[in-house]
């Protein structure tokens, strides 16, 4: 079964006498352990599809369904139950709060989940020494390097242990050494661990990463390709 599927989703905006489709007509599957990267220029619907696969967004027609559940017409609070739950997300700009340790970052989504201090403490260094951040864990933001901060972020998006994690631009603001060392991390997540990965990225080289990129222009699919590795 997919853990994510849209079914001619539409995303249609009025703006003024106009009605812009940015989704236009989307079905997509996306099985339990791939890593999709999701491409397109400025203005193709891939932030949009984004939004609406994290429940950030509801479509305007179609159907969404993430690890078996209807996701399209729920209500907010339901919503986001189900982003807490099932989806873990990771920005370009790390998102972290910056006056908060690391660790007290990483325990940040689990508070939502009616879990003991001691076993979001648990996770949360779990978590944070799986990525390499032991020693780290009371560090704040701005004691950290950029690349420490994303897997910080990447340590949160793992905390409640979701299947899903979509990853925004997360090398943007990351040099290449770094940018070659989170998506080494991605990649093993993903091997070892069959967590999922839909990633957004303008960059070929990223997008590589992955084994499957779906290219967006005009808020439709324009291709869907499995990655040739070498």
């Amino acid at each position: 079964m997919a853990l994510l599927e849209t079914r001619d989703i539409y995303k249609i905006y009025q703006v003024g006498d106009n009605a812009v489709h940015a989704l236009d007509g989307v079905s997509v599957e996306i099985d339990r352990g791939e890593f999709v990267a999701i491409m397109g220029p400025s203005g193709s619907g891939k932030s949009t599809f984004m939004n609406v696969i994290g429940c950030l967004d509801e479509p305007t027609k179609g159907r969404y369904l993430l690890d078996g559940i209807e996701v399209s017409g729920l209500k907010r609070d339901e919503l986001a139950e189900i982003r807490n739950r099932k989806i873990g997300f990771v920005f370009q700009g790390f998102n972290l709060l910056p006056r908060t340790s690391a660790l007290e970052n990483v325990e940040l989504p689990m508070l939502y989940n009616n879990l003991s201090s001691a076993e979001r403490r648990k996770r949360a260094m779990a978590a944070l020494k799986m990525l390499g951040l032991e020693g780290r864990e009371h560090h704040t933001p701005n004691q950290l390097s950029g690349g420490q901060q994303q897997r910080v972020a990447i340590a949160r998006a793992l905390a409640n242990e979701a299947p899903l994690i979509l990853a925004d631009e997360p090398t943007g603001n990351l040099d290449t050494k770094t940018s070659i060392e989170i998506m080494d991390l991605l990649v093993r997540l993903n091997r070892e661990s069959q967590i999922t990965i839909v990633l957004v990225t303008h960059e070929p080289d990223i997008a590589d990463y992955s084994r499957r990129i779906i290219r967006f222009r005009d808020g439709r699919i324009l291709s869907d390709e499995a990655v040739e590795k070498s």
